[in-house]
């Protein structure tokens, strides 16, 4: 965005380092397994210390927008990354909750101030004995309004059979299965 460029990523691939951030984020164990993870980071940081060597302050850097910027830069990169692995024939996956505790991660990292952990992504070589599974989605017709929002009358109309696919997929996967819906306006 604006080509402020105000992303980084950090390669982890110390197993003691991948470990420590497995347990930040909830017992991940494919944090632990891979090879390597990438964490996705919205920096400022950047910016602010090009500011201090000019003797200038960057006040933008408070704008809630600038934030948010950083933010998709950094997704929008990860996104990137993830295509050109899966052309290499890796597998990946996100790992949110890099979020859980960022100022643990941070310190892990040794991240400036003004540098947020938008999330993780695990990269590796997928086991042909266990292929992974696509957790199921939304249907296209909660996500895709055409011209104008359009605003369901039902949760029916709105998420379809959603909570049933996917609680259909985590029995196929060993997991516990969770009401979809229950769970999102519980977080």
């Amino acid at each position: 965005s604006s080509n402020l460029q105000t992303w980084s990523v950090i390669a982890v691939e110390s197993q003691a380092r991948r470990d420590q951030l497995a347990q930040l984020v909830g017992q991940q164990k494919h944090l632990s397994a891979a090879p390597l993870v990438l964490v996705w980071l919205a920096d400022l940081s950047r910016i602010e210390r090009l500011g201090q060597a000019q003797g200038r302050d960057p006040a933008g850097l408070h704008y809630l927008d600038t934030f948010l910027m950083a933010v998709i830069d950094a997704t929008l990169a990860a996104q990137n990354a993830v295509v050109a692995a899966e052309a290499m024939g890796l597998g990946t996956c996100y790992i949110g909750g890099m979020r859980n505790q960022p100022e643990q991660v941070a310190q892990v990292l040794g991240t400036p101030r003004q540098v947020f952990p938008v999330f993780g992504l695990v990269v590796g070589h997928p086991d042909p004995a266990r292929p992974a599974a696509i957790k199921p989605r939304l249907p296209q017709s909660a996500v895709l309004h055409r011209e104008q929002y359009h605003v369901p009358a039902t949760a029916q109309e709105e998420i379809g059979d959603y909570n049933a696919a996917l609680a259909a997929f985590m029995r196929a996967q060993g997991m516990p299965e969770v009401d979809w819906s229950t769970q999102v306006v519980d977080r």
